[in-house]
This record gives structure tokens, C-alpha cells and sequence, in this order.
């Protein structure tokens, strides 16, 4: 992208707090974007190629929303939990194998979504977060949902297209938790904690794609119990 290109999208964040510069071929964050610390709310350095993020983006801390989806990452700076403020964070289809623990000072954030990256450990990070709605972590190699999990606060768990085979009975104890979605996985039968059925708020489960036919999921034991909230939540939409 052209100086001249930079420029009309400067002008504009100057009025608006939004900066956008995506399709621009990027390939370093550019310095002159730092006087835009005071004003910046949002973000959206998408489809650049971007291998790294620089420690001075925990310096915009205004930032509501960050948008690098489509670019090279294989890291995110630890730096990144300065932005207080953050809302929604957006780092699709890069390269990241792990994310910084810092991200569980971001008290503020509602959505995350990291599909298509390489991440192989459940992100435990963002359980304590109040806020958060949804956490989008489909195409990524996460092999197990893990202990912890009990302290997600979402409403909407997107797991589609990884490589778990086990999860732990804790998930039945989030507290807001209504979609489950963990379709295209490694799961058998019995790797579906009973309690997710009977015992939690999840009222959308999806499971296609398993390693068993939706017509044994169908004959669990507790399978009935899920189609109540399941049938209540789908007439309350009409």
C-alpha cells in the first residue's frame, strides 16, 4: 500500500478513531501508526502479512477492537494484556501455536475468535472472563477440553474440526454455557460427559461428525433431559 493510501486511511482515523488498513500487502506494523495511541478504537490490520505484532500495540489503550484475521502470526506479545479495554479480538487463519497468558486481563472482552491456526492447547486463559460471549477456536489441533474449563463464562463454545477425544466433566459446570459445538472431532461415544446432558445449561449440542451415528447419541442416557432445554429454547424463537 502507497503512501498516499496510508494517508487517506490516517485522515479518517483522525476523525473517527478507526483505522483500517487490510489488503495492504503489510508486512510490518508501520511506526506512523503510533499516533494514533490517544485516539484509536478500532483496528483492522486483516489480510496483511503480518508475522509478528509489535510490544507497542499494548500502548493503544483506547482499543475496543482488533482485527488481524489472514495474516502470518506464530506469536502474539504478552504486551497484548494492556489493552483494558479490548472488546473483541479477531486472529484468524494465521500461524499461532499458543497465545500469551496475559490475555486474562482483558476483563472487557465479548468476543475471541482464533479458527484456523495451530493451536493445540485449550486456551484456558479466558475462564474467569465475565464478559466473554464467544470463544471460536474451530480448525485449530486441540486434542482435549480440559480441567478449568468450569470457569469459561461464555455463551457460545465453538470447537468444530479439531482433534479432541476427551472432555472433561467440569464443562457441565459453566455457568452460561447454552452452544456447544464440537463437531468434525475425535469423540466416541462415551467420551460425552453424561452431565452436559443432565446436569448443565447447554441447550445446543452439536457432535456430527464423530466417531459414532447420531442415532446412538440419540439413545444416551440423559439425552432426553438435553431435548427439554433443546425444544424450550426453540419455542421461545417462535
Amino acid at each position: 500500500m502507497g503512501n498516499s493510501g496510508l494517508k487517506q486511511h490516517y485522515e479518517t482515523a483522525k476523525k473517527t478513531g478507526v483505522l483500517k488498513v487490510s489488503q495492504g500487502k503489510l508486512t510490518e506494523f508501520p511506526a506512523s501508526f503510533k499516533q494514533f495511541q490517544p485516539i484509536l478504537r478500532t483496528l483492522d490490520i486483516s489480510e496483511n502479512k503480518f508475522s509478528s505484532l509489535p510490544i507497542d500495540i499494548g500502548s493503544f489503550k483506547l482499543l475496543k477492537h482488533l482485527n488481524v484475521n489472514r495474516n502470518r502470526l506464530s506469536s502474539i506479545p504478552e504486551e497484548i494484556g494492556n489493552l483494558n479495554k479490548l472488546e473483541s479480538l479477531s486472529l484468524c487463519t494465521n500461524r499461532l501455536t499458543a497465545l500469551p497468558e496475559s490475555l486474562s486481563q482483558l476483563s472487557h472482552l465479548k468476543q475471541v475468535y482464533l479458527s484456523e491456526n495451530q493451536i493445540s492447547q485449550f486456551p484456558l486463559m479466558f475462564c474467569g472472563l465475565r464478559h466473554l460471549d464467544v470463544l471460536d477456536l474451530t480448525r485449530n489441533k486441540i486434542t482435549h477440553i480440559p480441567d478449568g474449563v468450569e470457569d469459561l463464562h461464555v455463551t457460545e463454545l465453538i470447537c468444530n474440526q479439531n482433534q479432541i477425544s476427551a472432555i472433561s466433566n467440569k464443562i457441565a459446570d459453566c455457568p452460561r454455557l447454552k452452544t456447544l459445538r464440537l463437531e468434525e472431532n475425535c469423540l466416541q461415544l462415551s467420551a460425552i460427559p453424561k452431565d452436559i446432558l443432565t446436569n448443565s445449561t447447554v441447550s445446543v449440542l452439536a457432535v456430527d461428525g464423530n466417531l459414532f451415528d447420531m442415532k446412538s447419541f440419540a439413545e444416551l442416557d440423559g439425552y432426553d433431559s438435553y431435548m427439554e432445554r433443546y425444544t424450550a429454547v426453540k419455542k421461545k424463537m417462535f
